[in-house]
């Protein structure tokens, strides 16, 4: 067993939808783990940056880091930054368009709720939307067309709009010790022999097999 290459684009034969997503990635702020994937069959993975990181603007300073093994479903969108002036009359953002409407604020001076940051094993469902400022953990469901506006638990699912917790996948004490077993941090011969135990729920034995060499 070797499992595909994370060097492969296209890690299924014949399939040029489903991508890992880390080699179509171009912008300097954004960070993809190996092995995390991205499926899309309307637009295709070339247009990710372009429909699925939306408000990317080299002034907000904000960063997308997505982990390794992450599964992105098909209209799952990043919306970067595109927040307002809040602290004045109007909210219209005079500064961007130049001609003079610069010397109104500066533009580096719009709010930024911060990076998006993203864990490993995270299953984002179709049209999930993650708003800047978010950091989602380890493990965590996020449910299809879910608004992400906060933090997100590890293993937690979540959904709605805004989305909420609807369940724990694990015990608290199951979670700190998966937290701590963080198989995805494993060389990747290391997942492979232990891939049956990654797929089932005897923490103990995967427990037992992550201090070995």
């Amino acid at each position: 067993m070797t499992g595909p290459d994370p060097k492969a684009i296209y890690p299924l034969k014949d399939d040029t939808k489903l991508v890992f997503l880390k080699h179509f990635i171009k912008a300097s702020n954004i960070i993809v783990g190996d092995y995390t994937y991205f499926d899309d069959r309307r637009y295709g993975p070339d247009k990710f940056e372009e429909y699925n990181v939306l408000y990317n603007y080299d002034f907000s300073k904000v960063k997308l880091i997505i982990g390794k093994f992450c599964a992105i479903a098909a209209e799952t969108r990043f919306i970067m930054t595109g927040d307002h002036k809040l602290d004045a009359i109007s909210t219209y953002p005079f500064p961007i368009f130049g001609h003079g409407w610069e010397s109104a604020f500066n533009v580096y001076d719009l709010p930024v709720k911060g990076d998006i940051v993203v864990g490993n094993d995270v299953w984002f469902g179709y049209d999930s939307l993650i708003k800047n400022g978010v950091t989602i953990g380890n493990g965590a469901i996020i449910a299809a067309r879910a608004v992400v506006i906060k933090d997100v638990p590890a293993y937690s699912i979540v959904a709605g709009n805004p989305a909420k917790v609807v369940k724990m996948r694990f015990d608290d004490k199951t979670i700190e010790r998966l937290q701590k077993i963080a198989w995805w941090d494993w060389d990747i011969e290391k997942i492979n022999r232990n891939l049956k135990l990654i797929c089932n729920l005897d923490v103990d034995r995967l427990e037992a097999v992550s201090i070995e060499s």
